[in-house]
């Protein structure tokens, strides 16, 4: 007697798929649920800089050393050329450097983001059912806050030095606001930096290069009427100069349409052409 024996087919190996990442949750959150996201995510962001107080140390640090470094090493040479004294020159670089402030927070915003991932931080991110956008918009609030800090500090260190406000209180808070508008611009180039370098000190570096010709190649410092015709058309396109302009003449009085018109249409331009390129990219990448 024998018994046949049916041979069953080999099974199938099975292989763990990696789960599809979902790139329409932003469409699917309401606008209720998204700010709700944002809050928390700014208050994250918040607490972080709480334990880690030195984070804070650019912006109560920076405008007193540029305050200084300026009015004294500059003061007594650009002053006098424009007809005054130091403490002209006091009225002309403060308003000059809220832009400046604004460029610096904003650098620090694509290291920050580089850093996130780079430390998987963004893979928690990834796991929660949240808009991806609001990641980016929590962190350009916390850093517009972070802007604003430094902006009070150069202020009062202008005052302090003898800054005068020739116009009024709410032309001072609307140049405050106008530096603040810019910078969050600014902070979309940086984030889409730091998503698409590979570390932060490449962030650092490129951002550097230009930054320098931007700030230096500008009205920012000194008056552009002594620089090389070249330069002088440069300066003249340059959104650095738009915005000290601006600045220098809603404190200091004087046109002002033009360079605030100008300051706005870099500051829109800006935004619609980076912001939809960095949620992108980070969707993408997370």
């Amino acid at each position: 007697m024998s018994t046949s024996t049916t041979a069953l087919p080999p099974a199938e190996p099975t292989t763990a798929r990696a789960l599809p990442v979902r790139t329409d949750i932003d469409t699917r959150i309401g606008v209720r649920a998204n700010l709700r996201h944002i809050g928390a995510l700014v208050r994250r962001n918040a607490l972080q800089i709480k334990a880690d107080p030195e984070s804070m140390f650019d912006v109560l640090l920076t405008p007193i050393v540029f305050t200084l470094l300026f009015v004294y090493v500059f003061g007594g040479s650009v002053g006098a050329s424009l007809g005054g004294s130091r403490g002209d020159y006091v009225n002309y670089v403060v308003p000059g450097l809220m832009a400046m402030m604004g460029l610096n927070v904003a650098m620090a915003v694509g290291t920050g983001i580089n850093d996130d991932f780079r430390k998987g931080v963004m893979d928690r991110f990834r796991t929660m059912p949240i808009a991806r956008s609001s990641v980016l918009i929590a962190k350009i609030v916390v850093e517009i806050g972070r802007m604003l800090v430094a902006t009070v500090i150069l202020l009062g260190m202008g005052f302090l030095l003898g800054m005068e406000i020739k116009t009024s209180v709410v032309d001072l808070l609307a140049a405050v606001g106008l530096s603040t508008l810019f910078g969050a611009s600014l902070m979309w180039i940086f984030i889409l930096l730091g998503l698409t370098m590979k570390t932060a000190q490449a962030v650092q570096g490129v951002a550097m290069l230009v930054l320098m010709p931007l700030q230096f190649g500008s009205s920012i410092f000194a008056p552009t009427a002594t620089m090389p015709g070249w330069l002088q058309a440069f300066t003249d396109y340059n959104p650095l100069s738009h915005l000290a302009d601006a600045a220098r003449a809603l404190i200091n009085g004087g046109p002002l349409a033009h360079s605030v018109w100008m300051t706005l249409a870099w500051s829109a331009g800006i935004t619609l052409v980076t912001a939809p390129l960095a949620v992108a990219k980070f969707r993408k990448k997370s």
